[in-house]
């Protein structure tokens, strides 16, 4: 089952990853260098996450998966979507997104920023 503790543990293991709450106590943001890659809020009826991903794919996936994969609420509908993982979005298909939101917040990342993690994702 995807719920936020398997959400919080995917994104924790990931090297350079830490997690704050910058708009209240109800939203959880994971961050890789500052910048955030997940975003969710505890005070929804039904458990999503905002993902950041390149253009083509955002539009991908909310094709694929037009069930659980929305234009980004309260983002930029060009580079988020909204996922809603419990309306039948496979765990891996789910995970990948989470992966590549990871990874597009690395490319966007400054060559110094880069090198201070040591790390490629």
């Amino acid at each position: 089952m995807i719920d936020i503790e398997s959400l919080r543990n995917h994104c924790l293991n990931k090297a350079g990853v830490t997690e704050d709450m910058p708009f209240g106590e109800d939203v959880l943001a994971f961050r890789l260098a500052g910048k955030i890659f997940a975003l969710t809020n505890f005070n929804q009826s039904e458990f999503s996450v905002n993902l950041k991903a390149p253009p083509e794919q955002i539009i991908a996936w909310r094709e694929d998966f037009p069930e659980s994969v929305m234009p980004g609420y309260h983002m930029n509908k060009k580079h988020w979507n909204t996922v809603m993982p419990g309306r039948g979005l496979p765990a891996d298909d789910f995970y990948k997104m989470v992966d590549t939101s990871y990874r597009a917040v690395y490319n966007g990342l400054s060559g110094k920023a880069k090198r201070d993690l040591a790390v490629e994702p």
